[in-house]
């Protein structure tokens, strides 16, 4: 039972957690207590949405055709053995986030630019509705629920943790090592997930 709800937690969280718009933004607020519960709570809402939309729908459709979940499980491994490339190549390169960059807005503008930098965002479609819908596709019954609510609550703690803990985390997000240590656990964490996904196709 929790096996689907733990790879959905850790293939979310891999997805989420990364050097981006987003997540610049949110921890910005953070660091500057601007309305920073409410843009976490959108943050959350939104992924939810999209995830349950993509679970219920790429995933249903997936899970009721066999060679659809073999398409899904070997083009989701594609993407996720790329994914981890690319967070190792950001391990190797380094990064960090500049947190000064923003000024406090009012409530309402605060959450118009939360929309924008979440919607606005190609990528955030590709990686709630179709790879977390197509992955939750491999899981039979409601365990692909299971999956889509790991991911929901990796999404719920990893903004919580942005929007509570900003002050505090602020100084080592500043820090190439840390996003260095963050991106490779991403790249194991996506490669380990990819794995399983090409031995359980060919099983």
């Amino acid at each position: 039972m929790f096996v689907p709800m733990i790879q959905g937690f850790a293939t979310g969280g891999g997805l989420i957690v990364a050097i981006g718009a987003q997540n610049a933004f949110v921890l910005t607020q953070s660091v500057r207590r601007n309305h920073h519960l409410m843009v976490a709570a959108l943050c959350i809402l939104f992924d939810c949405i999209f995830i349950s939309l993509g679970v219920s729908g790429v995933g249903t459709a997936v899970a009721s055709h066999p060679f659809l979940g073999q398409v899904a499980a070997f083009g989701g491994a594609a993407f996720l053995l790329w994914y981890g490339f690319g967070s190792l190549r950001s391990a190797m390169r380094g990064g960090s986030l500049n947190t000064d960059a923003e000024t406090a807005h009012t409530l309402k503008k605060t959450l118009l630019l939360t929309m924008a930098v979440t919607l606005l965002n190609p990528h955030f479609y590709l990686d709630t509705v179709v790879l977390m819908g197509s992955l939750s596709g491999q899981y039979p019954g409601t365990d692909r629920y299971l999956f889509g609510a790991g991911a929901v609550g990796a999404s719920t703690v990893w903004f919580l943790l942005l929007s509570l803990g900003g002050q505090t985390f602020a100084p080592l997000f500043r820090k190439e090592v840390t996003w260095r240590l963050l991106d490779s656990v991403v790249c194991l964490t996506m490669w380990y997930i990819a794995a399983n996904l090409i031995f359980k196709s060919l099983a």
